[in-house]
């Protein structure tokens, strides 16, 4: 393997370890949203939820055709009981996450793994689907 395939490995488990943080990061903010949005965010960070499972099995997935192993590791979350913090949270981890996936594109393109460098573009099209929700749901809030 040459260490640009294991610099790509280790990207993608960095991705994917994120990813994890996601998922219990939207699922703690769901139980834990109060307010009069209570709600709507409730199914908006359940709403998530499934789409960064898929994303996770994707990265899990690429990594071992790569010859990797999925990292069980999970980045850190942070927590909040405020509903706008906890949007606010999640638009600043959607701007991190595409930042990453555009630079693991970059690197897929150079080792000419064309495949994997569209799944990112899919993926870097969901997460700017996310932040440009979260943005439209913070723009005005009082």
């Amino acid at each position: 393997m040459s260490d640009a395939e294991q610099t790509l490995i280790e990207g993608l488990n960095v991705d994917l370890a994120h990813e994890y943080a996601a998922i219990m990061s939207y699922r703690s903010f769901a139980s834990m949203v109060r307010g009069p949005y209570r709600q709507e965010l409730r199914g908006f960070f359940e709403s998530e939820i499934t789409d960064e499972l898929g994303h996770a099995q994707l990265l899990a997935d690429k990594i071992v055709s790569l010859g990797g192993t999925p990292t069980t590791d999970v980045a850190s979350v942070e927590l909040t009981t405020d509903a706008k913090e906890m949007l606010e949270y999640a638009l600043a981890d959607e701007v991190a996450t595409i930042e990453r996936y555009v630079e693991r594109r970059r690197q897929a393109e150079e080792l000419d793994l064309y495949g994997l460098a569209v799944d990112l573009d899919d993926l870097i099209a969901d997460e700017t689907k996310h932040r440009d929700e979260i943005r439209l749901m913070l723009d005005q809030w009082s």
